[in-house]
């Protein structure tokens, strides 16, 4: 087919890609459609498979943690110095949540844990994990907090 023929003027590759997805006891299944303007000889088929899987790895961790979990594009303030400043908060406390991720912890199979959790885990202890990350004079201290 021609490019012209499905739609897309700039179109000289177009691919299927099956996705499988495991986790926390729910299985799914997806087919997409792929378009590219780059030449077979440019971006072959693993290019174009590395660059959507590149393209979910921005989308699925920080998108989604600050915009899914901590509600970002919610956020009704307009003043763009306390926009920058709430927007750093919210990456601080990714960055404790992904700390806190990192560390091993009992879970159901197939099953990983998100910001979300680690939210959860603060109000669990009545946010004396959040008073101590805050009060810590180490770094890792806060990790210290009795569950």
């Amino acid at each position: 087919m021609s490019p012209d023929e499905v739609g897309f003027a700039a179109a000289h590759q177009i691919g299927k890609l099956r996705t499988r997805v495991r986790g926390c006891g729910r299985k799914s299944q997806e087919t997409r459609y792929l378009i590219s303007s780059a030449d077979p000889q440019q971006l072959d088929a693993r290019g174009i498979l590395d660059t959507k899987r590149g393209y979910w790895a921005i989308e699925a961790t920080l998108h989604y943690r600050l915009d899914d979990t901590l509600e970002e594009d919610k956020s009704r303030v307009r003043s763009p110095g306390a926009a920058r400043i709430l927007g750093m908060c919210r990456r601080l406390a990714v960055s404790f949540a992904c700390a806190w991720l990192k560390e091993p912890k009992a879970k159901k199979k197939n099953c990983r844990l998100s910001t979300r959790d680690f939210q959860d885990h603060l109000k669990s202890n009545q946010l004396a994990a959040g008073f101590a990350l805050v009060t810590a004079k180490e770094p890792a201290a806060w990790r210290t907090v009795p569950v």
